[in-house]
């Protein structure tokens, strides 16, 4: 079984690459997904939401990656880079809360600037 900062990793490597099928592995079916303590999403909403974010981001990654391991899950900063459709650069600040069950993510929590996430918000209006 992986250890919790493996499936973090895992996470976050196929949401980058849009590999959904992997994203289902590592997610319970019964996820269920914060952005800014909004309203939750499950996992086909978060995976929508990600399909959405790499059709208009170019060259979308995550860089300076730190994970940590907790007691129930892991916590993750990170930035998210990439270009969007104007040509201006995406740089965002963001920090995933990540709870484990059994070797799958039933929660994840994302805090992220939101002021710099005003030019993604805009893309995907």
């Amino acid at each position: 079984m992986m250890t919790n900062t493996e499936i973090c990793e895992t996470l976050f490597k196929a949401f980058a690459q849009g590999d959904f099928e992997m994203v289902r592995k590592v997610c319970s079916p019964d996820l269920q997904a914060h952005q800014n303590n909004g309203p939750a999403m499950d996992l086909n909403t978060l995976l929508g939401f990600t399909a959405a974010v790499l059709g208009v981001v170019k060259n979308f990654r995550y860089e300076e990656a730190i994970r940590s391991s907790t007691a129930s899950g892991f916590v993750e900063e990170h930035l998210v880079r990439g270009t969007l459709p104007d040509g201006s650069e995406l740089n965002l600040s963001a920090c995933v809360v990540g709870e484990v069950v059994e070797g799958q993510i039933t929660q994840l929590r994302e805090y992220v600037d939101s002021a710099a996430a005003q030019g993604l918000i805009s893309a995907l209006s």
